[in-house]
């Protein structure tokens, strides 16, 4: 006979594989949320000579560190 402990240890085990998909797709959605409003900035700083490229495409690049972490968290 199975028992409920039997029964809902393998649901668990299939349920986080799922989550970890949501939770790096939602950071990938933000990350690239973030980048639009940086990258239009950087773009008119730009044309007014305000910054060096190198900083636009530091400030442009630096949100995808949230989903760099959110795939590092998934393997730890």
């Amino acid at each position: 006979m199975n028992s409920l402990a039997e029964t809902a240890a393998p649901l668990v085990i299939l349920e986080q594989g799922p989550a970890a998909a949501i939770g790096i797709g939602l950071a990938a959605i933000g990350a690239g949320y973030a980048e639009r409003g940086i990258g239009a900035s950087v773009v008119g700083a730009l044309a007014e000579d305000s910054i060096s490229p190198g900083i636009g495409i530091l400030l442009t690049v630096l949100p995808e560190t949230l989903v760099i972490f959110a795939l590092v968290a998934l393997f730890v």
